[in-house]
C-alpha cells in the first residue's frame, strides 16, 4: 500500500487533484479507475479516466522495488502452500498483481488470482472473496482472509468469510513523497 500511495500522490499531483493519505487508505481495494472516476467528479476535473488509470500503475511499477512482503502473511501462505488451497483476491488489476507477486518471489504459490477485471462487483461487494471461493472450491464459511484495508475488511463479512485485519499486527511504513 505504501509503493501505490507514492504513485496515487504523483499522479494526481500532476491534474491538480487532491488526495490526502488517509483517504487513500480508506479506500484500499477499490480499483484505481473507479478512485480516479470519484475524485475527479468530486472535485469538478475532467480526465481520461482510464489513461490516468493507466500511468497511475506505470508510476507503482517505476517505483516496485520499494515493495516488501507482509512477513506475518507470507509466513502463513508458505505454511499452507500445497497444503491447502489458497487464493489472491484483489481489486488490483491482474497485470499489477501479477508483477507484485513476482517482486516478492510467490507469483506462484497461489492456486488461484482474482482481481478487477473478474467481477463487476468491487470492495466493499463480496464478489472478488466469493469468486476465489468458487475457483478453489471451497464454501465461503470455510474461507480465512487476510486483509489490510477497511472495504475489504468489510467484503469478507459480506461473503461470510473469517477475516484478519493484518493492520492489527503490522503498520505499514510511510515512503516520502516527492513534492
Amino acid at each position: 500500500m505504501p509503493v501505490h500511495f507514492v504513485a496515487w500522490h504523483e499522479t494526481m499531483q500532476r491534474y491538480g487533484i487532491s488526495f490526502p493519505e488517509d483517504r487513500f487508505y480508506s479506500l484500499g481495494g477499490m480499483p484505481s479507475d473507479r478512485i480516479i472516476a470519484m475524485l475527479s467528479s468530486e472535485q469538478g476535473v475532467s480526465l481520461d479516466v482510464v489513461a490516468v488509470a493507466h500511468e497511475k500503475e506505470q508510476a507503482f511499477l517505476e517505483r516496485i522495488e520499494l515493495l516488501v512482503p507482509i512477513e506475518a502473511v507470507v509466513e502463513v501462505a508458505h505454511e499452507n502452500r500445497g497444503i491447502k488451497p489458497i487464493a489472491v483476491a484483489s481489486g488490483g488489476f491482474m497485470p499489477i498483481i501479477q508483477r507484485q507477486l513476482e517482486q516478492i518471489a510467490m507469483l506462484d504459490w497461489f492456486d488461484a488470482i482474482v482481481t478487477a477485471e473478474d467481477t463487476a462487483k468491487h470492495k466493499p461487494e463480496p464478489d472478488v472473496f466469493l469468486e476465489a471461493a468458487r475457483r478453489l472450491g471451497v464454501a465461503a464459511k470455510d474461507c480465512l482472509v487476510f486483509e489490510d484495508a477497511d472495504l475489504g475488511v468489510e467484503a469478507a463479512r459480506r461473503a461470510g468469510m473469517h477475516c484478519v485485519d493484518v493492520r492489527s499486527f503490522f503498520t505499514p511504513r510511510r515512503i516520502p513523497i516527492r513534492t
